[in-house]
């Protein structure tokens, strides 16, 4: 069932390193762990998109969440992301979480590529099968990647109707509208609205009533006074350090990607090397000495953690 107390504040997206050859880097994976903890998150999401989820196989994403879960150690709580287009699947994945002390799923709806996707009532269905299997909450992710419309209405009635799913991750254009939207329709239903896209839009959307946020691992100890300061009613201070952090997050956003928190990483000392998975191409120097740049002014933990 859900969570008594919500969850609210930074839950960032943790990186999966690699080596300079492409093998899972499992030594790097626990300083980033470390690292990130140490950034004063408050929990912590593992193998999402933002982790090259899509460029792992079955048996490294297994050995992955095992490590997350054993190193976390329950110092934060863990969402595990389970998505997958057959329903039989995610179940067996969202057990397997639950069964390993994941605090949370996070689950798309299911697609595989641009055309294989689920209409409204299967969407509902596989949300149905996932909530019946597993004890802990699930996150629905909204997100253009799946080519999915999951509209104001479905969400509510999944929110209404499945007693699980108690939080969605909104990083569709028009973030607030949509966040502010689906509270009004589905109410206390939903513990925790939650936005993401590196917080791009994190004022707008805590205005519209999100209590939390998914960014990178790239500023989160940065990022977390935003969502804490606003929480605690004192607006004008998180609107403050909003505006100051709002350039390294666009830049992140429009120009970096995925690569930017290994990049900084990188460069802090915390991995050895911020390699990508092929198809995906490694950051162009003028972009990386840009995002450097802008992470040493801005003093970020990630730059100095391995000194």
């Amino acid at each position: 069932m859900p969570k008594e107390t919500p969850y609210t504040g930074i839950f960032p997206i943790v990186p999966t390193p690699f080596t300079e050859d492409g093998a899972l880097d499992l030594d790097g994976q626990k300083r980033i762990l470390d690292c990130m903890i140490d950034q004063g998150v408050d929990g912590l999401c593992i193998l999402a998109n933002y982790s090259e989820q899509f460029l792992l196989s079955d048996a490294e994403r297994e050995t992955l969440q095992t490590l997350c879960m054993e190193h976390v150690a329950g110092r934060v709580p863990v969402i595990a992301t389970c998505s997958h287009f057959s329903t039989q699947v995610a179940v067996a994945r969202c057990r397997r979480a639950q069964d390993q002390g994941a605090a949370m799923v996070m689950m798309m709806p299911p697609y595989h590529g641009a055309l294989l996707k689920a209409g409204d009532q299967g969407v509902f269905e596989h949300f149905a099968a996932l909530s019946e299997a597993i004890d802990i909450p699930i996150m629905i992710q909204d997100a253009p990647l799946s080519g999915t419309t999951l509209s104001v209405p479905l969400l509510a009635r999944l929110a209404r109707n499945l007693p699980n799913v108690s939080y969605v991750k909104i990083e569709m254009p028009g973030t607030a509208a949509k966040l502010r939207a689906l509270i009004e329709a589905a109410g206390d239903h939903i513990d925790g609205p939650f936005d993401g896209e590196e917080g791009i839009t994190l004022l707008a959307d805590l205005d519209a009533g999100a209590t939390g946020t998914m960014t990178s691992g790239l500023a989160c100890e940065q990022i977390r006074p935003i969502v804490t300061d606003f929480l605690a009613g004192d607006r004008a201070k998180a609107e403050a350090q909003y505006n100051r952090l709002l350039p390294l997050i666009n830049f992140e956003n429009r120009q970096c990607g995925l690569r930017a928190c290994k990049t900084v990483m990188q460069a802090g000392g915390v991995i050895k090397s911020d390699h990508v998975r092929h198809p995906l191409e490694p950051l162009p120097a003028p972009t990386r000495d840009a995002l450097l740049t802008m992470a040493r002014d801005l003093d970020l933990l990630a730059m100095r953690w391995g000194e």
